[in-house]
């Protein structure tokens, strides 16, 4: 099964990613991934990226798709795929399409995380992660159990993202809507789109969405 997890930041795709490979062994393409392993491969590609991403310069679609394509043809290609982070634009959601198309593979679903815009403010202005073990946490819904202290390394030390304030979350929910949201009606039309509660507890999208998938 190849799907798409679809939805603005701090939706909770990469969570619900994880729940997929781990429970259902799909294995999960994500774009930021690629990138930093092509650019320390030393293969042909990989000095591409490493010479663009030196540069500053943004990452072009083609190097992205060659990228998946070289998965596809992988070990990767061999179970199903979670494509996380891409596409983010309808021209890349053709792109996509075509490879696929050429690999012999399709899309079987593409699943939209929809939210509450304020809610999802709330939900990514209040949280913070283990510098450690990677655990993440919220003031309000998910404080640590005891104050200061990782409940599951015991790591005292945590991190919040510069860019995890209002204003600028803000800013990255305009973008999603002006380049990605328009592929919820591109799927729709496709027959390909599953829309879950994206602001639930975990396991309860975990279970919305292996329902929406059959799985």
């Amino acid at each position: 099964m190849n799907i798409i997890l679809l939805g603005p930041p701090g939706a909770g795709k990469g969570t619900q990613a994880r729940r997929l490979v781990e429970e259902h062994g799909l294995v999960q393409l994500s774009t930021g991934d690629m990138l930093r392993a092509a650019r320390n491969s030393g293969t042909e590609m990989g000095r591409k990226v490493a010479d663009v991403m030196a540069r500053g310069d943004l990452v072009t679609d083609d190097i992205v798709i060659g990228l998946i394509a070289e998965q596809l043809d992988g070990e990767a290609g061999k179970h199903g795929l979670i494509f996380d982070g891409f596409p983010r634009t309808l021209a890349q959601a053709d792109a996509l399409d075509a490879l696929l198309a050429e690999k012999g593979r399709a899309l079987d679903a593409v699943v939209e995380m929809r939210v509450d815009e304020d809610a999802l403010v709330d939900r990514i202005t209040g949280r913070f992660t283990c510098a450690k073990c990677g655990e993440v946490y919220h003031d309000r819904t998910k404080p640590t159990a005891k104050d200061g202290v990782c409940d599951v390394c015991g790591s005292t030390e945590f991190v919040r993202r510069s860019d995890d304030n209002e204003e600028s979350v803000r800013v990255r929910l305009g973008a999603y809507n002006r380049q990605t949201a328009p592929l919820i009606g591109y799927y729709h039309a496709k027959g390909k789109l599953r829309s879950v509660d994206g602001l639930g507890a975990i396991d309860a999208i975990a279970g919305e969405i292996r329902t929406r998938l059959g799985l």
